[in-house]
């Protein structure tokens, strides 16, 4: 009997995506406005998102915590 194994799922996000960041990351009242600067494919917690915003602030966080703007 095989065992069928899933297909890694790809990343919504590729750098320079334009994305909005969740409060839960910021600590803002509303979402945030950003840009992808870097992507990384975590072993222990998937895709951990980068992204810069237009004041130079850098966030990452996983990649639920991110939508495309």
């Amino acid at each position: 009997m095989a065992i069928a194994v899933s297909e890694k799922t790809k990343c919504k996000f590729k750098v320079g995506d334009k994305v909005k960041i969740s409060p839960q990351v910021t600590h803002y009242d509303k979402w945030v406005d950003a840009v992808v600067i870097d992507v990384e494919d975590n072993s222990f917690v998937g895709y951990v998102i980068t992204a810069e915003t237009d004041e130079k602030v850098i966030f990452f966080e996983k990649e639920y915590l991110f939508e495309k703007a």
